[in-house]
């Protein structure tokens, strides 16, 4: 059997991201420690949330469900160092890729400025074989690297906001297509306090919120649906390939340098 290839460290030699996601809790599910490495550099970091999670919670209504997942998010990026959460009000569970959400990522893009943006696993699993993705993550993803691009093209939505071309790489977070990773072996335990923040474990297994894949966490073990034993096995086996304690494996999705190619087509 061939051993996996080893991970590549991600650069940090930048100062501010934008991370845009479906969800209250897409980023605590493994990335928040590596965000909360970066906030420790002295790095910016910016959330877009494109939905409330209000259909997230499957004995709270939806009317109530959003603002209480709103409130959870911002305490959870809180703890990580992150002090600008949005939320841009689409349908959760409904998410559609298209024009429309395009533009709408766009917008946050030029607004933010970032040079690095983060983004859900666009890919059809998490596994690259049977654990199916959501279309919510599928759909933004997707519209989040057409948005980068969208917003370098001075032609592209003219309207909303100021071209910006300066965003050097996209880093889809939790991807079976993973080549790099970074060391979260000191901000773990960080990574952990804000997911049990954004899976609302103080209402308790039967008003949390669902897990990735649409299963609830009150139909797991009890043992299996802690936020400590959901990270621990996010990184298992990853740390092997970058030499550290613990990791979050990331898809690079593109450098600089093939998106100065892409803008020469606009």
């Amino acid at each position: 059997m061939t051993a996996p290839e080893p991970l590549e460290p991600l650069t940090e030699d930048w100062t501010k991201a934008l991370a845009v996601v479906a969800h209250p809790d897409d980023l605590e599910f493994g990335a928040a420690a590596a965000i909360a490495r970066w906030t420790a550099q002295g790095k910016e970091i910016v959330y877009c949330l494109l939905t409330s999670g209000e259909a997230g919670i499957d004995g709270i209504a939806p009317a109530e469900s959003g603002p209480l997942r709103e409130a959870e998010q911002i305490e959870s990026a809180r703890v990580v160092g992150v002090d600008t959460v949005e939320f841009l009000g689409q349908p959760d569970g409904t998410i559609e890729y298209g024009v429309p959400l395009r533009r709408l990522i766009t917008q946050a893009i030029r607004r933010h400025q970032p040079e690095i943006v983060i983004t859900n696993n666009f890919r059809d699993t998490w596994d690259g074989d049977a654990l199916l993705n959501q279309a919510d993550h599928i759909n933004t993803g997707r519209a989040t690297l057409d948005a980068v691009r969208d917003a370098a093209n001075r032609w592209i939505f003219p309207d909303d906001g100021q071209r910006w071309n300066s965003v050097r790489q996209v880093w889809a977070s939790g991807s079976p297509s993973s080549k790099h990773a970074v060391d979260t072996t000191e901000t773990f335990d960080l990574g952990v306090e804000s997911l049990k923040g954004a899976q609302g474990v103080h209402r308790g297994p039967q008003l949390a919120a669902f897990r990735p894949g649409g299963v609830p966490r009150r139909h797991l073990p009890h043992d299996r649906h802690t936020p400590r034993h959901h990270l621990r096995g996010a990184v298992r086996g990853v740390h092997r390939l970058i030499r550290t304690d613990r990791s979050c494996v990331v898809h690079l999705v593109f450098s600089g340098s093939e998106l100065r190619t892409w803008q020469t087509r606009g």
